[in-house]
């Protein structure tokens, strides 16, 4: 620490807050100087020439001078590889035991000395000095990775180092990461994989992402592959992107660079198409975890929740204006708004009541409630609940450092905190003072936890919403996280915060879901996490996190939502409020658009700021508003649907305009609009002042669902885009399910093309239970001129029961 960190601190928050911070970031310097290793000279290693081979089911290991490889094929075609002994478990990413190994599957000789796996679906060849190749079964090579190379200190102080570079088509494009703000698809430069990043700059490292996955979609003419690198440490990824007759006419193909600060070279490939693809990878990492169907409405969170009256006339003035709202939040974490995540109160606006952090944990602890203000919660969460509106907790991850207060003291006795080397508390520096970290890698701290959120179940409280898991509040300036040298059970294995950092969120969002379960196990859990890892979409949703000022909010958001789909995680979205600066009628309206079609949607501002209800922009917005809010109530049908079939296939439900046609070279390109579901286009209005837009359309007839005007594909169209709505247009002959307005379900076909016949599932909500739904299989076609419309069913095709609204006719 220097001067200049000092000055700072004391600018940010105060002179004696300053100093508070100066003198936490000093801790952390001593505690890692102290727990940390001097790692002094480092000696590089590579694996060297291969020397034997054994043969084991599914695949063997190849050894040689200086390294080992595992590779193992499972049932299924996933491709495990493994060095110097890295086998699948301990994992916080899986979900479980490994896949079986393919029994038909084994190692043998191949050509110059390597050996290779050939299996139904994919064929691992590794060479004599350690690259490792997967192929297609006709044997086009999809990922060629080169032979890894570690750093380890010469006096064993540390762990070793490691980087692996992988060579991908020139035609190849990358997806992935955990969804990054630079877009979906992955450009050349370097991505951190450290929660919380760096928050440095604009390009692709400078993306402070609060969750990072290691993870990436590669997307080619050659086919789609996934790649997990299974290990959680810090690390960076650098992305060359490949060109096609570079050079004297020979193609450059794409590059991946992973350089780990340590933590075992393992990875997963999978192969196939998208949709096989996630399938697989929800297999190997879990379900995503499957929302109570109101969670799929709009939910509020900022301002206006001040105390119990502010609330029924928040819920009361949406009730009024005819805007659908299901949820509001309550709590919050304090987290220090210099460098990090925390929303500062910000100037008092005229005409409006300031608010406050509601619920804090200041004066009421992370579980408590301020009885001054919401003297009968579970009164007031009764009547909102009879109004179809439920109350979220909003949870942080820290516990104040209080002697006397409940769960700082239950916490100690737990021995739940995270420590140092010296066997002392890790404490952080917040507004309020000295706050402690539980460690969620440890099972007892888990169950721990999760006994906490009775209270919050007894108060009223449907939903948790968590922020700030990734550890923070060691300092108001630099790096935001514990000292690397603070210990963690880490499943009973022991480690430090090195491995510990990036799986805390993943960890405590476990912690959530589990004692959700176990306190409430006839509901399904609402849960979303501000941070996570891979797997993180066992146990909820993920919200992506601060975005940048402006109009690039929403080209951010959109790259955010496609990249963690891409991962894995179909449960993201928007906050139509924003969090920075104030909007403008123009954007908080095209902010709400954009969201009303995601899977998930906030709307609300910082605490303090003017801009946090869509009545605040006037009358004609409030319209367009109530437009948006309205066809997303009407769509809350087959948005339900979406959200079962992506526990059942592991399916995003936004997806890249590639999905279904990932041999599309301009749709692998196309990052301004993406599919909702099998049925529905939607194409934002990203840039102010437009009223027209142009669209890139897959294969096939779409129609504009505003209009009814039909559009054939592939083609660049263009399309009115008003103030008052964004293009969304339905792939013809598809079938969905949605809310009539009597409020009944009801099934909606639109047209298929001439020649041509469609179809569509319908997933009905069997409520918020556990109870396994139907899924429904619809085909049309069209008879002289008419759509017919049947249920397909074992026994054949039927007419449909229940009202159809058929769509696209002239």
């Amino acid at each position: 620490m220097d001067g200049r960190d000092l000055v700072r601190a004391v600018r940010n928050v105060g002179s004696v807050q300053g100093l508070r911070a100066a003198r936490s970031a000093w801790r952390r310097s001593r505690a890692d100087a102290r727990g940390l290793s001097d790692r002094g000279t480092e000696r590089a290693r590579v694996p060297g020439p291969v020397v034997e081979a054994e043969p084991l089911p599914g695949g063997g290991i190849v050894r040689f001078a200086r390294s080992e490889l595992r590779v193992v094929v499972a049932t299924g075609g996933a491709v495990f590889r493994g060095w110097d002994g890295a086998q699948p478990l301990p994992s916080y990413g899986l979900a479980g035991p490994p896949p079986e190994p393919d029994p038909r599957a084994g190692l043998e000789p191949d050509k110059d000395g390597g050996w290779r796996v050939v299996s139904e679906r994919v064929t691992v060849e590794v060479s004599r000095h350690g690259a490792v190749e997967i192929r297609t079964p006709g044997g086009v090579v999809l990922r060629r990775d080169l032979p890894p190379r570690w750093w380890e200190p010469v006096a064993g102080g540390g762990p070793a180092r490691w980087s692996q570079r992988c060579e991908v088509g020139a035609d190849a494009r990358m997806f992935g990461l955990g969804g990054r703000v630079p877009g979906p698809r992955l450009r050349g430069g370097v991505y951190r994989l450290w929660n919380g990043g760096t928050g440095r700059g604009a390009g692709p490292e400078g993306d402070a992402a609060h969750i990072t996955m290691p993870v990436q979609m590669v997307v080619a003419d050659a086919g789609t592959h996934l790649a997990f690198h299974d290990t959680s440490w810090d690390g960076r990824v650098t992305v060359r992107e490949g060109e096609e007759g570079a050079g004297s006419g020979h193609d450059r193909p794409g590059t991946i660079e992973l350089r780990m600060d340590g933590g075992p070279l393992r990875s997963w490939v999978l192969v196939g198409t998208p949709a096989r693809v996630l399938s697989g990878f929800a297999q190997l990492t879990g379900a995503p975890a499957l929302p109570p169907s109101w969670a799929l409405g709009l939910q509020h969170a900022g301002g206006g929740s001040d105390d119990e009256q502010a609330v029924r006339e928040l819920v009361a003035a949406y009730r009024e204006r005819g805007l659908p709202l299901s949820a509001v939040h309550l709590g919050g974490n304090p987290v220090p708004s210099a460098g990090g995540r925390g929303r500062a109160a910000g100037p008092a606006v005229p005409g409006r009541r300031r608010s406050r952090e509601t619920l804090p944990e200041d004066a009421a602890g992370p579980f408590g409630v301020d009885e001054a203000r919401f003297p009968d919660l579970p009164a007031l969460a009764k009547d909102l609940r009879e109004e179809g509106v439920r109350l979220v907790r909003v949870v942080g991850s820290t516990v104040a450092a209080r002697p006397g207060e409940q769960v700082y003291e239950t916490g100690v006795r737990a021995g739940a905190f995270v420590r140092d080397a010296r066997g002392r508390e890790v404490r952080g520096v917040a507004a309020s003072g000295d706050r402690v970290h539980p460690d969620f890698t440890d099972p007892r701290t888990r169950v721990w936890w999760g006994e906490r959120y009775e209270e919050l179940l007894e108060q009223g409280f449907s939903g948790m919403w968590h922020e700030g898991e990734a550890p923070w509040a060691t300092s108001l300036f630099g790096a935001m996280a514990l000292p690397r040298s603070a210990r963690h059970v880490l499943e009973g294995r022991g480690g430090d915060h090195q491995e510990a950092h990036n799986v805390n969120g993943l960890a405590m969002a476990r912690a959530a879901y589990e004692g959700l379960c176990r306190l409430r196990p006839e509901e399904r859990p609402f849960l979303v996490s501000g941070s996570g890892w891979t797997g993180v979409q066992r146990y909820g949703g993920v919200w992506p996190g601060q975005e940048p000022e402006g109009w690039p909010a929403l080209r951010a958001t959109l790259a955010r939502v496609l990249g963690l789909g891409v991962c894995g995680v179909p449960f993201s979205g928007a906050e139509a409020g924003g969090s920075g600066a104030p909007l403008s009628a123009e954007l908080y309206l095209r902010r709400l658009q954009l969201g009303a079609y995601l899977p998930l949607l906030r709307t609300g501002a910082p605490i303090g700021r003017q801009g946090a209800e869509p009545w605040e922009f006037g009358p004609e917005v409030l319209a367009h508003a109530r437009a948006a809010l309205r066809e997303r109530d009407r769509l809350r049908p087959y948005l339900i649907g979406l959200a079962h079939l992506a526990r059942l296939t592991g399916a995003p439900c936004a997806r890249p305009l590639w999905w279904g046609s990932p041999g599309d070279r301009v749709l692998r390109d196309c990052e301004d609009a993406f599919l909702l579901g099998d049925s529905l286009l939607v194409a934002p209005v990203l840039e102010p002042g437009a009223d027209r837009r142009a669209v890139r359309l897959p294969r096939g007839r779409w129609y504009d669902t505003a209009t009814g005007r039909a559009y054939e594909g592939p083609a660049q169209v263009l399309v009115e885009a008003p103030l008052a709505r964004i293009p969304v247009l339905a792939r013809a002959g598809t079938v969905l399910a949605v809310r009539a307005d009597d409020g009944r379900v009801e099934i909606e076909a639109w047209a298929p093309a001439p020649g041509r016949k469609g179809g569509g599932l319908v997933v009905r909500d069997t409520g918020d239970g556990w109870a396994l739904s139907e899924i429904e299989r619809y085909a049309t076609r069209l008879v002289d001129g008419r759509v017919v419309v049947e249920r397909v069913t074992d026994e054949g095709r039927v007419p449909v029961e229940g009202p159809v609204r058929v769509r696209g006719l002239d």
